[in-house]
């Protein structure tokens, strides 16, 4: 994967934190399950709070909330906003 100026993964994001998703390490099912969720490519991601140890995320994407496993939040490559 490429990597982007001034980007890290989704699971270093801290809570209150937005960023624009750049691009996935993901594949397979758990990039079809992303998708289905709406983390896209450019879609806008905002933490809201993370577990003890960062397991689950629980992000707003697209007007709602989700949780994501610290797992598949490290195969997001995000940019900060701001």
């Amino acid at each position: 994967m490429k990597q982007i100026k001034d980007s890290f993964t989704l699971d270093r994001l801290g809570a209150g934190k937005k960023a624009f998703v750049r691009g996935f390490t993901a594949e397979g099912p758990v990039m079809q399950r992303l998708m289905q969720l709406g983390v896209l490519e450019g879609s806008e991601v905002e933490i809201i709070r993370a577990a003890p140890g960062g397991d689950p995320i629980e992000i707003r994407v697209m007007g709602y909330c989700l949780s994501l496993r610290k797992a598949e939040a490290q195969m997001i490559q995000v940019e900060v906003i701001g």
